[in-house]
């Protein structure tokens, strides 16, 4: 049985397709219908071509609108590239590695990434990156300085809502944990962060980064043996990247000093 068959004039079946677009919420293709009907007639495209570029329009209009709505539930601080990575001034980081990371495969395999390295040499730009190529790819994503990431913790717990957020911390594909190593933990937060770690161990990927080799934790996490239990939970079947100790934004800003006199 096929519905029922409409003749209608150019402005209404024009007037037709903007309501349906609204009704069926097309925003893409209610505002690209127009310019597509003219490259349409333009190119001689069948009906068939006509229909498929505005679906395909459609499909990866939402595509984007999707991945940016993963990027800003990320909660990330600022928008960092890795096409923006600055290879030629920090040699320790190679543009292979760091391809190889945004494919995302570690994230699948829930592996853990460390980025060591002195202030200035890169950590931040590459965890960031590497988060918002991981959401682009469909993947869910949450950022969080590693001391807001306890006082959060520990809050949770004092409204007895600590278990609930644990899981929430646990479910994400990809846990980007920022300046890990900066401040000195208490056992209480510590603890805490090993609940997260520990609830994502080899199931979802933990990303970090420390301006601390792993040796001087113990300034972090002053319990020896938690101490090493995180380690163990962040190394294990992970990668580690030593962005080194050269700032390369100091040489930055030298080079454009020195360009400007």
């Amino acid at each position: 049985m096929t519905g029922p068959h409409h003749t209608l004039t150019e402005p209404a079946s024009d007037a037709a397709i903007d309501t349906a677009c609204r009704v069926l919420r097309l925003p893409t293709m209610r505002a690209q219908f127009a310019d597509t009907v003219t490259r349409a007639e333009r190119e001689h495209l069948s009906y068939r071509g006509f229909l498929a570029e505005l679906l395909m329009t459609e499909c990866e209009d939402r595509d984007r609108r999707r991945s940016e709505r993963r990027i800003r539930a990320a909660g990330f601080p600022r928008s960092k590239w890795l096409s923006d990575f600055d290879y030629t001034a920090n040699p320790n980081v190679t543009p292979a590695l760091v391809n190889n990371l945004a494919a995302c495969e570690r994230i699948k395999r829930g592996e853990p990434l460390c980025l060591i390295g002195d202030s200035g040499t890169g950590k931040t730009h590459l965890l960031i990156g590497l988060g918002s190529a991981a959401a682009m790819a469909g993947f869910r994503v949450r950022y969080a300085l590693a001391a807001r990431l306890v006082n959060e913790l520990v809050e949770a717990a004092d409204e007895k809502q600590l278990t609930k957020t644990i899981a929430r911390y646990g479910r994400v594909d990809l846990l980007c944990s920022d300046e890990l190593g900066y401040l000195e933990l208490d056992r209480r937060g510590a603890e805490m962060l090993f609940q997260v770690l520990t609830e994502r161990e080899e199931k979802n990927s933990v990303a970090i980064a420390s301006n601390e080799s792993f040796g001087g934790w113990t300034k972090t996490f002053t319990d020896p043996r938690l101490c090493a239990a995180i380690v163990d939970r962040l190394t294990f079947n992970g990668t580690i990247i030593e962005t080194g100790t050269e700032p390369h934004r100091l040489a930055q800003t030298k080079a454009r000093q020195q360009a400007r006199t």
